[in-house]
């Protein structure tokens, strides 16, 4: 009987557990590929495996046929290296199941840290769970899920350092060096200290006497952890230029009007419907609520909303970082709240409580993470691009034959081109939007909107054959043009070939094939 006492907490689910286990079997066994929406994930696979095999990080681009190689700022090289490592021992399936690993951690973490803000089990679960749905607008199986988990942690210990005076910040200069390799969105760390830093000194200069050294202290500690961090940003293949990449990613303005992560949400989207109930959630419980937010969190607060609103990419940071000051603001309301609804759910929250407290270790994430691993090895779980919106039987057809000369493609079968037939064809452009740079942007939002003198841009080029989206406005007047032929059609992708002497042989050979139009559509928006 003691022995089955001993076992029993460690047989008990915790509240984090299940969600670690549910979300991570919805995204694991999920048939709607939604890690895997965006191409992007193909050619990181494939910059790390070049790494990989030449033991060096490219500083300019391999995958485009322009020349001079641009160059580019490799800024998630380690990213990449641990996709292609897991790509070639698990596939694109390992890639999607190892991102479904990152993503329920993320929101396993985010649920053990507000119940440190929160007494109230439930409370703390909901807000975890609008967390959760108001950051799946930007879940994919690329290099800023790394950026998530980061976050998460980065965040609590300044908050454990800034209210329980608890100091781990010596933790926080080996997670930057991890972070700057893994990803641009390292500058949020940044972010972070420097409100935390700005908020100590503003307490200083305004606070009492007795609250002044204090707050001084801390001050001089977030001074000095700053500029730690800022030389630990320099330990990176880029030195200094890595420091200087996220500011000119969001000082390109074509980039950031034309691609549709960088633009502002759109409130009529169903999955932005989340972030509009999280946001007036927050600003209801902030106007009733009789604690006034100092100055740190009020920072956070306008800085975040600034940021999700200018551009739907900050979403998910903009949820991760108003739920524990929600959590503080919303704590002191139930527990003044009355009422026999409020107080059932108390005593319900209680019994949960007491549950949960004697639930220990990691049985069950530990059990999913082997059971997934187990049915991915036996070929039970498999994910790979969706045929029916990516151009994956259009690339096929290009591996079979061999077209010469140079392409003109979108961004995202660019991506997919990388993936499946690089290094046999080379893109015009793929999801590297920022290394193309303003002058090629525009050139190819010229060609990709149809505007005028689009032409000059196809003959500056060279480009001899064009793969794009079937039903587009460029694709259905190319058809209409003697000047190009169609060579392969589906319901995807369309493939024209320049008529020229080199492409005669095949223009007829392929000279039956017939376009397949379903339905009118515009151009989607680049990702």
């Amino acid at each position: 009987m003691s022995r089955l006492k001993r076992i029993t907490p460690f047989l008990i689910p915790s509240f984090a557990d299940i969600m670690f286990v549910a979300l991570f079997f919805v995204l694991s066994f999920s048939v709607n590929k939604e890690l895997l929406i965006d191409c992007d994930t193909g050619y990181h696979i494939r910059a790390g495996e070049y790494i990989i095999d030449t033991l060096s990080i490219p500083r300019y681009d391999i995958f485009s046929f322009i020349t001079p190689p641009l160059a580019w700022t490799a800024h998630e090289w380690l990213s990449e290296v641990i996709m292609a490592a897991i790509h070639r021992v698990a596939g694109l399936t390992g890639v999607v199941i190892f991102f479904s690993f990152i993503i329920s951690l993320v929101y396993y973490l985010m649920f053990k840290i507000i119940r440190v803000y929160n007494g109230n089990i439930l409370a703390a679960s909901f807000i975890t769970l609008l967390v959760l749905m108001t950051s799946q607008i930007h879940w994919l199986a690329r290099p800023h899920m790394f950026s998530l988990v980061l976050m998460v942690v980065w965040y609590y210990l300044l908050d454990k350092y800034q209210y329980q005076h608890e100091d781990y910040l010596y933790l926080l200069a080996p997670m930057m060096l991890l972070w700057v390799n893994l990803h641009g969105g390292f500058i949020a760390g940044f972010i972070l200290i420097g409100i935390y830093l700005f908020g100590n000194l503003a307490i200083f200069i305004t606070s009492e006497d007795s609250k002044r050294d204090l707050h001084r202290q801390k001050a001089k500690k977030l001074g000095l952890l700053a500029v730690v961090c800022f030389l630990v940003c320099l330990i990176n293949p880029y030195t200094y230029h890595i420091l200087l990449f996220p500011f000119k990613l969001v000082s390109n303005k074509v980039l950031i009007d034309h691609v549709l992560e960088f633009m502002s949400p759109n409130f009529h989207n169903l999955s932005v419907k989340f972030f509009e109930f999280f946001m007036l959630l927050a600003l209801a419980l902030f106007a009733i609520s009789r604690i006034r937010l100092n100055i740190i969190e009020l920072t956070l607060i306008l800085l975040f909303t600034h940021m999700s609103l200018y551009s739907a990419r900050y979403i998910p940071l903009f949820a991760i970082i108003v739920a524990p000051v929600l959590v503080r603001q919303a704590e002191p309301m139930l527990e003044q709240s009355g009422g026999k609804f409020i107080s059932f759910l108390k005593k319900r929250a209680s019994n949960i409580s007491t549950i949960e407290a004697s639930a220990k270790g990691y049985l069950w994430p530990i059990l999913a993470v082997v059971l997934v691993a187990a049915l991915v090895a036996k070929g039970k779980i498999e994910h790979s691009f969706d045929e029916k919106i990516k151009p994956v039987a259009a690339v096929e057809f290009l591996k079979k034959e061999t077209l010469h000369g140079n392409m003109f493609d979108n961004d995202e079968f660019g991506d997919y081109i990388i993936y499946a037939a690089w290094p046999k064809y080379k893109v015009f452009f793929d999801g590297r939007s920022d290394m193309y740079g303003t002058d090629i942007l525009k050139e190819y939002f010229k060609v990709k909107e149809f505007k005028h003198g689009w032409e000059k841009i196809i003959e500056k080029y060279d480009i001899t054959w064009i793969i794009y989206n079937a039903n587009s406005v460029f694709s259905r007047y190319l058809l209409q043009n003697d000047d190009w032929s169609l060579i392969y059609a589906d319901k995807v992708a369309n493939i024209f070939l320049k008529d020229m002497p080199e492409n005669q042989r095949l223009i007829e050979k392929y000279s039956n094939v017939e376009p397949v139009i379903e339905k009118d559509t515009e151009d989607e928006p680049d990702k």
